[in-house]
């Protein structure tokens, strides 16, 4: 039941929506008030309930951090489907991508099957590509990497009439305020930034141009950069090469944030 044209669809025609994914889509780097984290996703969905009388909008969120395509495709696309939303947001492979050895073009088959299969049931299956990686630390070298999938994503897009949330254009989020003290996580500015273009992709009038210029940064010296990069590396790039050498997820034991369609 895919679109035809992403430009056939009404900003009013989704009247349910499920978020499936991992980290980026659950808003890791964005907490709540509550400490729960809320995200680009979470974001989208209130601009979505907007355009809809009170209470009638529903949102799920699925998503669980750390986690493979595979496992998405396994735990989360079952009950995305079950739930039957209008709305179906799918971003899925990153974590598959930054792993050692891994191949952006077998990622790209088994994340086309799962688009396959989630057009055949959902009305809208919003896609996501990857992040332009060339001023993340310990990322930067993936750069051809997520550039192959990100083309992959897009031809898949084509082919199955998905709107396509391209993360690699939105040219705001490589400033480095756009991300969470860990650096690879969007922090709840970046969240916002991706919200807004996730909105306009799906026809939406935003509150706010997501491309919009940041303010100047005071000057930095090199000294100050040092500082902070070993910092970072203390904080948080150890921890995380730690996980990757020992097999472990963040997401481990960890459930979905709002499994059932509630009202916003």
């Amino acid at each position: 039941m895919a679109h035809d044209s992403t430009s056939l669809i009404r900003s009013d025609a989704f009247g349910s929506y499920v978020a499936v994914g991992d980290s980026f889509t659950e808003g890791v780097g964005d907490p709540g008030p509550d400490g729960t984290y809320v995200g680009w996703a979470d974001r989208l969905a209130v601009l979505l309930a907007d355009r809809h009388p009170e209470h009638s909008f529903r949102y799920a969120n699925l998503a669980v951090r750390g986690k493979l395509l595979d496992q998405i495709v396994d735990d989360q696309l079952p009950r995305a489907k079950e739930l039957a939303p209008t709305l179906v947001s799918f971003c899925a492979g990153g974590n598959d991508i930054i792993r050692p050895g891994s191949d952006p073009d077998d990622v790209a088959e088994r994340f086309e099957r799962a688009v396959a299969d989630l057009t055949g049931v959902v009305d809208t299956v919003l896609v996501t590509t990857g992040f332009d990686t060339r001023g993340v630390p310990v990322l930067r070298h993936l750069r051809g990497k997520v550039a192959t999938y990100t083309a992959h994503v897009r031809a898949i897009a084509d082919r199955y009439g998905c709107p396509v949330l391209d993360l690699w254009s939105l040219k705001s989020v490589q400033d480095r305020r756009a991300w969470d003290d860990d650096r690879l996580h969007l922090s709840a500015e970046g969240h916002t930034r991706v919200a807004l273009r996730a909105a306009q992709v799906l026809g939406l009038e935003v509150p706010a141009d997501p491309d919009q210029p940041w303010p100047p940064l005071p000057p930095r010296g090199a000294l100050e950069d040092r500082r902070d990069d070993i910092q970072w590396a203390r904080e948080y790039l150890v921890p995380w090469i730690g996980r990757r050498l020992r097999g472990e997820s963040s997401g481990d034991h960890l459930s979905a944030k709002r499994p059932d369609l509630a009202p916003l």
